[in-house]
């Protein structure tokens, strides 16, 4: 798969290895996470915790997310949003360069854009990463302290709530046309 351009969609729970498989690639990666709306933005969704459900796509702009993917794949280069997780807000932006047409588009709503990135003939592949949902509870955990994301009961609440959704987060990419495989199984194929 080293030749054909155009978008690698990567999807999977959160904490099941997506940015590290793009860094151990070293392609490009436009971070799908930095289209999250901002706290305060108009009609955020709410979870049963009480707090804003990060984890739903009303929270996330995904006409901005395939926008961004056509841009790429059209020109090479796209200016997208830079978002800081810990406030909850974007800060900037960046200049995100592909210059071969072939990049990684990783994050936790990969597969509400697949069907439009095949519809626009953006998409080289699309895949769903899982692991034992234990093990991926305990690398989210770790990776969302040392990040600060959240305060640290916020992040076990919402850890322990999403461990148990792991199989429907990856039935729902697999419906989406995702193909479901490990993080090794992924290198293998985007690595040939």
């Amino acid at each position: 798969m080293g030749a054909p351009s155009g978008v690698v969609i990567v999807a999977g729970p959160s904490g099941s290895g997506k940015s590290h498989l793009a860094e151990r690639l070293g392609w490009p990666i436009l971070r799908l996470d930095d289209f999250y709306r901002d706290v305060d933005a108009p009609n955020m969704p709410r979870s049963t915790l009480g707090i804003i459900d990060w984890d739903h796509p009303g929270s996330w702009d995904a006409v901005a997310a395939v926008g961004a993917i056509a841009e790429l794949c059209a020109s090479g280069t796209a200016e997208v949003p830079v978002y800081d997780i810990a406030t909850s807000r974007r800060t900037g932006t960046q200049i995100l360069s592909a210059p071969d047409g072939r990049f990684i588009a990783e994050g936790l709503f990969a597969p509400v854009i697949v069907d439009a990135c095949r519809e626009a003939g953006l998409l080289r592949a699309a895949i769903c990463l899982y692991r034992p949902a234990s093990v991926t509870f305990a690398l989210r955990l770790f990776r969302d302290l040392r990040e600060a994301r959240k305060p640290p009961s916020m992040l076990v609440r919402r850890g322990w709530r999403l461990m148990k959704d792991e199989p429907r987060i990856v039935a729902e990419a697999v419906a989406h046309g995702c193909e479901a495989m490990s993080p090794r199984e992924a290198r293998r194929l985007l690595g040939s």
